[in-house]
Formats: structure tokens, C-alpha cells, sequence
């Protein structure tokens, strides 16, 4: 009995919001779709992915970080490891949203804290996911995240300055 209440307030804990209030937290709004469905009737837990790549490449465009600037500058994000906890199931029609923002910074690295939630119930988490990514520079080899790539991230847009 103790085993299964310690379960119930764990989930509890785990299913709490962990955006944070002091940063910038992009959101992109996201419906489910009938061919994204399991045999089970709920999201395919493999087709979150693909909702938090569609938030990440959202959150870099908001952010001024767009594919063609990138291209501009030759370089390239490469997601090299993903860590999700599945913490609820999501159906046909719900409405979902997807959080994503700047978790930390390495030298050639960052992690990008993501969250999907319910658009009706925003502190109901759905799926908790670490993404770290490293940057390429045009030599196709790792490069220090640039600067003003960290402002933007993490909310300190004062400029477009140049990404180079």
C-alpha cells in the first residue's frame, strides 16, 4: 500500500508544470490528429517527438534564429540526445501546447527544456522532455554556441545584431 502512494505522489510531483516564470517560454499550440493515434486510441508516443521538434523549430524562429538565417551563417543544430517522460496520454481533437525554452549552456552545447500540456488545464503536464543539442558551424564541426544565440534564447532580444 505505501509502494503504490509513494507511485501516486511521485506522478503528482512529476506532472507538475517545470517552465520557468524567469525566462523566456515559447509556446506553440498543437492539435491531435486522427493518423497520429496508437492502436490504444491515445498519441503515439513516438509522434510527441515530432510535437517537440515542431515546438523547438518555433521557439528558434521566435526567437530571430530562422532556418534561412541560419543557412545564411552556415550553421546547423544537431539534436544528439532526447530524454522524455511520457506523464499522461492524449487523445483525438485535444488541444495541446508545447513549451520549450533555454535550460542551459555548454561550451558547443545547449539544453532546451520542453513541456507538452493541455491548452485547458496549462499546470496538467503530458510529456516532460530534455533536448541537448550541439552547434555546427559551416565546416560541419562543433562550434561555441554564439552569444547572442543565448540572449535571444534565453529572453534578452535587445538587438538583431549579427550571429557571426
Amino acid at each position: 500500500m505505501l509502494s503504490l502512494l509513494r507511485r501516486i505522489v511521485l506522478a503528482s510531483f512529476l506532472a507538475m508544470s517545470s517552465a520557468p516564470n524567469n525566462r523566456l517560454v515559447s509556446e506553440t499550440s498543437i492539435t491531435v490528429r486522427s493518423p497520429e493515434l496508437d492502436s490504444f486510441g491515445h498519441v503515439n508516443h513516438a509522434v510527441f517527438l515530432n510535437y517537440l521538434e515542431h515546438g523547438r523549430f518555433e521557439a528558434l524562429e521566435k526567437a530571430g534564429l530562422s532556418w534561412s538565417r541560419l543557412d545564411e551563417t552556415g550553421r546547423s543544430i544537431f539534436v544528439v540526445r532526447i530524454e522524455v517522460d511520457y506523464l499522461e496520454e492524449a487523445k483525438r481533437g485535444q488541444q495541446l501546447l508545447v513549451r520549450t525554452w533555454a535550460q542551459s549552456f555548454r561550451r558547443t552545447s545547449m539544453v532546451l527544456g520542453q513541456e507538452i500540456v493541455r491548452e485547458e488545464a496549462p499546470q496538467s503536464v503530458v510529456v516532460q522532455a530534455a533536448v541537448t543539442a550541439v552547434w555546427i558551424g559551416a565546416n560541419r564541426r562543433p562550434q561555441r554556441v554564439p552569444e547572442e544565440v543565448q540572449r535571444r534564447l534565453l529572453g534578452n532580444l535587445n538587438s538583431l545584431q549579427n550571429l557571426d
